[in-house]
């Protein structure tokens, strides 16, 4: 993992300051002279920088993402807790942890970061962008704020805003996080000095939370092969009770409930429409060839979404991929959407 501290102020959308930002991220393969040969790939809700681990089959010698031909990158989102900065960081200005005062951040500025570690990084072109759900969000607005960037853009599992099916989802993990005394109490002592948060705060939010996000993400075909049972017998101790418990409880240990909170409100946020009136002006200026892929079991982000976002971006093409996995399917289909990305 590599680090870069940003030396100026970085203001979000919203008019808020960020001092001393730091970006986590991860290369693969060399950069070439020219600086061109990048793909770069944005992730989605609690992944990380390490998209080598989290999308096996993809990124590596000889696969889809080739780090033999090309300089593979991804970088860790603003408001997680891989690395860049997020609300268990530091307030340079307080000496205190950000906890529930860490602004409020949208995916365009999720993008601007990205963007200003390319500037440092000296990369001049990139020949694809692309990701995954939340990472999909990033790659369209990176290319509509920098139009003359990419070569090719791969939309996958996205639409063009959060619509208010994914935003109820997400409200309903923040009122169970909510529900969550130890996380309420975050908001009550935020101004006390000897406060800080322990990872575990808000666990149990957090594991009804992951427990809500789950259905969402898979579909039922999933469910019912996976956690079936061997017997009509039982009154208790459901498998399918058991796995919800048991992935709450995993990302418990590797994820907290502070930058859940924050990165579910930037989810919300994601709308390409919002303050452009000349949306189709701007779409007009890619030049790259996207190709958007649905999933055809996705409940979260049904295929009429990325048949919207292949209507309006230029030279577009639009794919499906079958999963029993719902929206999960594009971190599982591997050997599919390698048949499909050029």
């Amino acid at each position: 993992m590599h680090f870069y501290t940003y030396p100026l102020t970085f203001t979000t959308e919203s008019g808020e300051q960020i001092k001393g930002l730091e970006i986590a991220y991860h290369t693969w393969g060399n950069l070439n002279e020219a600086k061109d040969n990048v793909i770069w790939i944005c992730h989605a809700l609690t992944a990380n920088s390490d998209a080598a681990d989290w999308w096996p089959g993809m990124v590596g010698p000889g696969l889809c993402f080739d780090t033999d031909r090309y300089f593979v990158i991804c970088a860790n989102v603003l408001g997680s807790c891989y690395g860049t900065t997020g609300p268990l960081s530091i307030n340079p200005d307080t000496g205190k942890q950000w906890l529930h005062t860490f602004p409020e951040i949208t995916i365009r500025d999720v993008v601007r970061v990205n963007d200003l570690l390319r500037e440092y990084l000296g990369i001049r072109h990139i020949h694809m962008v692309t990701g995954g759900s939340i990472g999909g969000f990033q790659s369209m607005e990176w290319a509509i704020i920098k139009p003359e960037l990419f070569s090719h853009i791969v939309l996958i599992a996205c639409s063009a805003k959060a619509s208010p099916w994914v935003i109820a989802f997400n409200e309903s993990q923040r009122l169970a996080l909510m529900a969550d005394c130890s996380f309420a109490e975050g908001y009550r002592k935020r101004s006390n000095d000897d406060y800080h948060a322990k990872e575990t705060d808000g666990s149990e939010g957090l594991k009804a939370a992951r427990s809500m996000a789950l259905i969402s993400y898979r579909a039922s075909e999933a469910y019912n092969h996976t956690q079936s049972e061997t017997t009509d017998e039982k009154l208790t101790d459901y498998r399918a009770s058991s796995y919800q418990q048991y992935q709450g409880e995993k990302l418990v240990k590797r994820f907290n409930a502070y930058s859940y909170y924050i990165l579910t409100r930037f989810i919300d946020s994601h709308n390409i429409y919002r303050g452009r009136s000349s949306i189709h002006e701007l779409l007009g200026a890619i030049k790259a060839r996207t190709l958007v892929v649905g999933i055809t079991t996705d409940i979260l982000y049904p295929v009429s979404e990325q048949k919207h976002l292949a209507s309006i971006f230029p030279n577009a093409s639009y794919k499906e991929i079958y999963s029993d996995f719902g929206h999960d399917g594009f971190l599982i289909e591997t050997d599919q959407l390698t048949e499909l990305i050029p």
